[in-house]
């Protein structure tokens, strides 16, 4: 996975915005604990209604785009399609941070979308993949339904394994070690420039 954590030496590559090395510390600190993949994805479904979802974190495909991985079938891919504008809501309690990121689903040319789903798809462990070989999320659970602990490396990749490339334009970060509370806002139109605000 392309994970840049400091400006490139390239001529021409994007820097990293200043939030992102915050945000790596941050989850270094969390060390092995879920809290530092996990993180909550908000979005709003087709009759306006509210919805948000807990999502493990794949790795950067650029300065400002974070990849999360779904099952197609799902509701939420659909919404998405529909709505994509979203937010990202990751807490890491042992730094005592919250950042949340606002941004859209990106739209993927398609043979891009098969190569990045591909590399996605070999990067997954076997446990990792069987959620793709279970039957379709929401709906009526049946007795005989099968749900595979593992798939393995030769599987094929199913028709509903669904990148997300998050394009973020806005990152906020909470910061509770001090007090006060310390709060700054970086945006995409503005540079990435710190803005502190109230927390």
């Amino acid at each position: 996975m392309n994970d840049p954590d400091r400006p490139s030496a390239h001529s021409g590559q994007p820097s990293l915005p200043p939030w992102r090395p915050l945000l790596r510390a941050a989850r270094q600190q969390e060390g092995r604990s879920p809290a530092a993949r996990w993180l909550q994805l908000a979005s709003v479904a087709a009759d306006g209604t509210p919805r948000v979802r807990t999502l493990v974190a794949r790795g950067w495909a650029g300065p400002a785009q974070l990849d999360l991985l779904t099952d197609g079938r799902s509701a939420k891919a659909a919404e998405l399609q529909a709505q994509p504008a979203v937010e990202v809501c990751w807490l890491l309690p042992k730094a005592r941070r919250q950042f949340r990121l606002r941004g859209r689903v990106a739209e993927l040319e398609p043979e891009r979308r098969r190569r990045e789903e591909n590399r996605h798809w070999l990067a997954l462990r076997p446990a990792g993949r069987a959620l793709w070989g279970w039957p379709q999320p929401g709906a009526a659970r049946e007795s005989d339904a099968l749900f595979p602990a593992e798939l393995a490396d030769d599987s094929p990749i199913p028709a509903s394994f669904l990148l997300l490339r998050l394009e973020i334009e806005r990152a906020e970060l909470l910061d509770l070690r001090d007090h006060p509370h310390r709060r700054s806002l970086w945006r995409l139109e503005q540079g990435w420039r710190e803005e502190p605000l109230n927390p």
